[in-house]
């Protein structure tokens, strides 16, 4: 049995140390903001946070969390950034299909944690992990620009 932190609440999950942390926030732990895109990290539709970093679930084992602090879609709005983050994504309307959209947020998120006002560059290079099939990139460097002058 392992004790993880999962956005603020710790809780215990009994999986095996090489279980992808991805499987265990849906199958076990049944929180599905997290999504599944490619699963070899290259996508970033699996981005969440380990101790304010931006990492991919899918390639991140439970086993290497150790006492880390986990965020997830669920809880990022708690957070300020996040918060401001997920406003700014409502207001330049950013979400198409959407699928994506938990992965760039956080991805935003730990950008914004990081580097309160980012350039386009900035942006770009924490951004660059992240794909979008539907094309949004002008809107959600946008809503990023947006959450950093809230």
């Amino acid at each position: 049995m392992k004790t993880i932190t999962v956005n603020g609440r710790d809780v215990q999950v009994d999986v095996p140390d090489d279980m992808p942390l991805l499987w265990v926030l849906r199958d076990i732990l049944g929180m599905t903001g997290t999504k599944y895109g490619c699963g070899i990290a290259q996508c970033g539709a699996c981005t969440v946070h380990v101790d304010g970093d931006a990492v991919r679930a899918c390639q991140t084992t439970i086993g290497a969390l150790g006492n880390s602090k986990l965020t997830t879609i669920e809880g990022v709005g708690e957070t300020p950034n996040g918060k401001k983050v997920q406003s700014a994504w409502l207001g330049k309307e950013v979400v198409q299909c959407g699928y994506c959209q938990s992965g760039q947020i956080m991805s935003a998120t730990a950008l914004l944690d990081h580097i309160p006002h980012p350039t386009d560059a900035d942006i770009d290079d924490a951004m660059s992990g992240n794909l979008c099939r539907c094309g949004t990139y002008g809107r959600i460097r946008e809503a990023i620009h947006a959450a950093a002058t809230a």
